[in-house]
């Protein structure tokens, strides 16, 4: 599902046969470990990972919270269509893991994260369920109105409301931004069917053995149209006939004022071409995307963080006469460019952004203004701190599943996802040591080398007595064979008339698993 703002590409989210999704399901775990010292327990819920459970996640012992006016309506699903949970932040008090849990014990828990890496899934202990106009939370006993909602008026209609209908036991509930405007009709009938679905959990909890599913979030489909769909959208297209009809029968009971912005595609032309979104998903994966202005950003993700650089390019502006001017132009383009990649390449973590140096303390919050602005839109939680004297920010963005460029690709077996291949001369020099080995182990006479043709051609032209000057160091019969089936910087020893392939006896542990 692609989703699309200004006529551009800003999320696109998958649901395939071999990716499944954990993120806002509901699971009966079995405490496998709990470990002071880091104030957490690691909960087995039937996947290949324990999941990782801290004692913030706990069920606090009191509420501290007060009625905020940021409430977070998606909390911990990072408002990803359908990804459930709807934990906001609170503050709260919880004892030591150690007094709550013990190995063995079983515990209801909601996914928030999916794996990444090698971690495995994260938990949480406050259950929440979304619907389409609110998020129930058992465990709470909170109000809220999503901060999107900025009439006081309303927000202060809808909390009493909600007051009106909840029951006496302590429940919470937040109220998501497509619920402005809701009827207490509306509002009843769906928390009613919150309701019955918690307690359905409860008691499938109380028969079964941990670990067990109690509860699955909803299809990525479903999930989205209820998260997202609204009368803010202009359309909702579609070119699958069987899926049409499922999202008409969605719409019709959940909202059938929206139906006539249900489009079904039938054109020739494939339905991400006729909107260019292929071309957009393409440039998720590239490192340089260009600005407007003439100017560009590079893309860097690392282990630790994502490193964004910002470059004027070809954009000059108005020249020697306000080179300020010209850097703000890109700088300001810049910022709205970097919170659209965000979201399409559904980064998380930290993100460092190395914007153009500006001297005027106004433009650097201009730009600052810029980008939370665009990071506003952004479902995920994201915060921007303020423009260093260097021109750096740095932004955090929700992490709840691996990045796009994780999810749809793999480390290059031939660089070892570096993304670098070591040049001509370098591989011309590990021949050399390679044959010095093999000559030293005094077990060869002849030697055969094969390398890419790019590397043959470099010894030919750069290094004319190459062999000359190996065959007298190493006194081995040596002869250069071109390979145009090997990579770039890779090479074969053989040896003798039979050539026998002898490559990995000479060349380090290290470097065979480079060639590999």
């Amino acid at each position: 599902m692609a989703l699309m703002e200004d006529d551009r590409l800003v999320e696109l989210m998958l649901d395939r046969p071999d990716q499944g999704r954990l993120v806002g399901d509901i699971h009966l775990g079995r405490v496998e470990a709990v470990l002071p010292g880091i104030q957490a327990a690691f909960v087995d819920i039937g996947t290949e990972k324990a999941g990782f459970l801290h004692v913030s996640d706990l069920v606090a012992d009191e509420d501290e919270s007060d009625d905020h006016e940021d409430d977070e309506e998606n909390g911990g699903n990072g408002g990803n269509g359908g990804n459930g949970g709807g934990r906001r932040r609170r503050r709260k008090r919880v004892s030591a893991i150690q007094d709550h849990l013990s190995r063995g014990d079983s515990i209801i828990v909601q996914v928030t994260k999916e794996p990444i890496g090698t971690k495995g899934p994260r938990l949480t202990a406050q259950v929440s369920l979304p619907g389409r106009f609110l998020v129930y939370m058992p465990h709470s006993s909170h109000i809220g109105v999503s901060r999107k909602i900025d009439q006081r008026d309303e927000r202060v209609r809808l909390r009493e409301l909600a007051r009106e209908i909840l029951p006496e036991e302590p429940v919470g509930l937040i109220i998501r931004t497509v619920g402005e405007e809701l009827n207490r009709k509306k509002f009843e009938r769906e928390f009613n069917r919150l309701h019955s679905i918690w307690g359905e959990i409860v008691e499938k909890a109380g028969r079964l053995e941990a670990p067990a599913l109690l509860h699955s979030e909803a299809r990525l489909i479903s999930g989205v149209l209820r998260d997202l769909f609204s009368d803010r959208f202009d359309a909702l297209i579609v070119d699958n006939l069987q899926v049409h009809a499922e999202v008409v029968d969605y719409v019709e009971n959940m909202d059938p004022d929206l139906l006539d912005r249900v489009k079904l595609y039938q054109e020739a032309t494939p339905l991400f071409d006729r909107y260019d979104i292929e071309d957009e998903i393409a440039e998720a994966f590239g490192r340089r995307v260009n600005l407007p202005s003439g100017g560009y950003i590079i893309v860097e993700p690392t282990e630790a963080l994502v490193s964004i650089d910002v470059n004027t390019g070809r954009f000059t502006g108005k020249g020697r006469k306000d080179p300020e001017e010209t850097i703000l132009r890109t700088n300001l383009d810049a910022a709205r460019e970097v919170a659209r990649q965000l979201r399409l390449r559904d980064v998380g973590g930290i993100v460092v952004a190395d914007f153009i140096d500006m001297e005027s303390q106004e433009n650097r919050d201009r730009v600052l203004q810029e980008l939370r602005t665009h990071l506003g839109r952004d479902r995920a939680r994201t915060k921007a701190f303020a423009v260093s004297e260097l021109g750096l920010v740095e932004m955090t963005r929700q992490r709840v599943r691996p990045p796009l460029f994780q999810t749809l690709t793999r480390s290059c077996e031939h660089c070892g996802g570096s993304g670098r291949i070591f040049t001509p001369p370098t591989v011309a020099r590990r021949v050399e040591r390679s044959l010095t080995r093999a000559a030293a182990s005094g077990e060869e006479r002849q030697v055969v080398i094969r390398m890419h043709p790019e590397v043959a051609l470099h010894i030919m032209e750069e290094e004319a007595d190459f062999l000359s000057r190996l065959r007298e160091r190493v006194s081995l019969r040596l002869e250069i064979q071109d390979d145009p089936l090997l990579r770039e910087d890779e090479f074969r020893l053989l040896s003798g008339p039979a050539e026998t392939d002898v490559t990995e006896r000479y060349v380090t542990r290290q470097k065979v698993r480079t060639l590999r």
